[in-house]
């Protein structure tokens, strides 16, 4: 390779391009010249030529060398030093030191630089230019940190960063226990409108909590548009920061306002046909919910709580709130206006007059969309405080999602913190040859690192708010996340590193300060540096009974499952335990015309094999026929069980790879909430004889 691939390199390590990575299948791929430049002009460095790169080097080097500290500095709690790099023209001032803690306090510390020592990066070597600066003793927390110099009569600010100290380890999960798991939306009741909702997880609490269960996990709860059926995947948020309204309970709301629900015919008549419904009807449900809290909304008594929530949220509220009466708007004005890319464009920018006009003209309406907010923030917090009174160790355990909607709010929002030019995947795998293209835009990693990570901390203390444990989907993206580039395949895209570091110690002070624990989803082409991170932060890993298997093929004894981890049978993503057995999954594949003929066959003689040896390793363990008993039998810290498992459901909640061909993220309960004994039972006599709850 020449010079020039030498300079192409520098410059991807510079900026976290993986040049190779190895898949699945242990083959190594390599990223090309032509994607490694796509990636560096996407992360906004100017690549086309070798001339181009020689520049933005030099102007990083520049930059790097005349940063008298980093723009944000994240440290544990027993840090004792940062590294300072003061300008030669002070090479013999006093300097200040001076931390604004979180509360509004200062603290003072004065240094002569020549006694200051020389930095040592953990390598051995030090640089006599860049100094070690002492720390007084540390608070968790988000502070300001300045370096002044005194500059006779006064001083000057030479530098000031977002200060963040962090724990190093989230809050420790160290018992074994048992959880039950669902999707609310799919929850059936007497009393609902046609999906689950905070009051459906009172009753499901009052069946599981006696049964021994320690918590109930839930699928993301994220605002997502409610459009069936590209736009009800959980998975998918226009908004990963509030929730949806859909799983309010309106008649909590009205109660909360003093009011009662004029039931006309037509009302009652819209609910029993929702509730009598085969899958959920997003658009009819939240059309219906929208217009009876709109006008329990007009009525509503002033609240000096809803003003404070309002001033707390602050402008990540004020956003949303914007964004979803932009889009009723104009999509009143024409209907076949969707997406926000379409709006008149003084409106797609958020900033602009045009939107700060309307958001005044129109405060009454974005104030129903706070109120909505508030709600849920009530009831949520309501439902987990009723689960922790009811004896679950842990309560509510939320899920945080990877993506977010290109179409929705926050790319609308937030645009500059996201990489629009390139898409997130994932590498050639047993599923997906070809690899997986996601279609949504990856994180810009030195713009949320340029602003504090403050949209980073918001989401996982938001997603976690009134939940005591919190599932992180696809954890590697704190530390890697698999780039596919404009106008390429997904088979050439390649990893980009973010600072895993810091937001590995951002999501342990999350975690410590709110009082909740970490799962991480570290599935797929997860490194065992990766792992062995996630391990010392106290997150815990994921593991499925589906991929626990030995180099043979052989499914794992439980044994020899990880200690630190959640063991489950499966995922929304895969086929239920029946399922499995019956091949379910492989045949919906065919039925949405996923798969040919040929691979259709060879997937069903496949799973024939594997059927059997599951047969097999649950005979030996001494669980034959009850893959739920060997689950909870691992030693693994948390086990969830899913309903589908429980009640013996053969379809899964989503087949990968399809949208209208397959009711995804739509299928009800067979049963009802009211129903739930038997399945209450079953589960208090699995989980006791696991040793996961004490016996009463």
């Amino acid at each position: 390779m020449g010079s020039g691939g030498r300079l192409l390199d520098r410059a991807a390590a510079a900026h976290g391009i993986e040049l190779e990575y190895t898949d699945v299948f242990g083959r190594v791929h390599q990223a090309s010249d032509a994607v490694t430049r796509a990636l560096l002009e996407a992360l906004g460095v100017s690549a086309v030529t070798d001339a181009d790169l020689e520049r933005a080097l030099e102007a990083e080097r520049t930059a790097s060398a005349s940063r008298v500290i980093d723009p944000v500095l994240v440290v544990r709690d027993d840090a004792d030093a940062i590294a300072l790099r003061p300008p030669s023209a002070i090479g013999g001032a006093t300097i200040k030191l001076e931390i604004e803690w979180e509360g509004g306090e200062l603290e003072h510390h004065w240094y002569w630089l020549p006694e200051l020592a020389p930095w040592d990066a953990n390598s051995g070597a030090s640089d006599p230019a860049v100094k070690r600066l002492p720390l007084p003793a540390l608070r968790l927390g988000y502070h300001r940190l300045r370096i002044l110099a005194m500059r006779v009569p006064q001083l000057a600010t030479l530098a000031e960063a977002r200060f963040i100290v962090c724990p190093h380890r989230a809050k420790s999960v160290d018992r074994r226990r048992a959880g039950f798991g669902l999707s609310l939306y799919g929850v059936r009741s007497s009393r609902n409108w046609g999906c689950g909702d905070f009051t459906d997880l009172r009753a499901i609490v009052d069946a599981f909590a006696p049964a021994g269960a320690a918590f109930l996990g839930l699928n993301p709860l994220h605002a997502i548009a409610n459009r069936e059926p590209y736009n009800v995947s959980p998975y998918l948020p226009e908004c990963a920061f509030y929730r949806n309204f859909i799983y309010l309970d309106v008649e909590r709301v009205a109660e909360a306002a003093g009011q009662e629900i004029a039931y006309t015919s037509e009302i009652r008549a819209q609910i029993e046909a929702l509730r009598a419904s085969e899958f959920v009807e997003y658009e009819r449900i939240a059309r219906l919910k929208l217009a009876v809290l709109g006008e329990i909304f007009e009525n509503f008594p002033a609240s000096a709580e809803f003003e404070q929530f309002i001033e707390a949220e602050g402008s990540p509220l004020e956003d949303y709130a914007t964004y979803c009466a932009l889009y009723e708007h104009i999509h009143a004005r024409d209907p076949r206006v969707w997406l926000w890319t379409d709006w008149p464009e003084p409106y797609r920018d958020p900033r602009s007059d045009a939107v700060r006009g309307f958001a005044e003209t129109h405060r009454h309406r974005l104030r129903f969309f706070q109120f909505l907010q508030w709600q849920l923030c009530l009831q949520s917090a309501e439902a987990q405080a009723y689960a922790k009174a009811k004896g679950m160790e842990i309560g509510i355990y939320h899920d945080l999602a990877l993506a977010t909607d290109r179409y929705g709010c926050d790319l609308w929002a937030n645009r500059p913190f996201y990489s629009t030019h390139c898409r997130v995947g994932a590498p050639p795998d047993d599923l997906a040859p070809h690899g997986q293209d996601w279609g949504f835009p990856p994180p810009d990693r030195d713009a949320h690192r340029r602003d504090g990570y403050r949209l980073f901390a918001q989401s996982i203390r938001r997603a976690a708010h009134a939940g005591g444990a919190l599932r992180i989907d696809h954890v590697m993206r704190f530390f890697r996340l698999f780039w596919i580039p404009e106008a390429y395949p997904a088979s050439e895209g390649t990893y980009v590193r973010d600072y895993a570091s810091d937001l590995v110690g951002i999501l342990a002070l999350e975690s410590v300060r709110g009082d909740f624990g970490v799962v991480g989803e570290d599935l797929g082409t997860v490194t065992g540096e990766v792992r062995a991170a996630l391990a010392e932060a106290g997150v815990l890993g994921y593991r499925l009974l589906w991929f626990e298997k030995d180099f043979e093929g052989n499914f794992k004894p439980p044994g020899q499952y990880p200690v630190r981890a959640l063991a489950s049978a499966t995922t929304h993503d895969l086929p239920t335990l029946a399922g499995f057995m019956q091949a379910r999954d492989i045949e919906a594949r065919q039925a949405a015309g996923l798969i040919d003929e040929d691979i259709y066959r060879s997937q069903r003689a496949a799973r024939e094999d594997e059927v059997r040896r599951l047969h097999h390793s649950l005979e030996t363990a001494g669980f034959a026929g009850d893959p739920l008993g060997f689950i909870l039998a691992t030693p693994c810290l948390l086990a969830i069980i899913n309903y589908e498992d429980l009640s013996g459901e053969t379809e899964q909640q989503n087949l990968p790879g399809s949208t209208w061909q397959h009711p995804n993220w739509r299928r009800k309960w067979r049963g009802t909430v009211e129903e739930l004994a038997p399945l209450a039972e079953r589960f208090r006599e699995l989980v006791l004889k696991s040793g996961r709850a004490p016996i009463p």
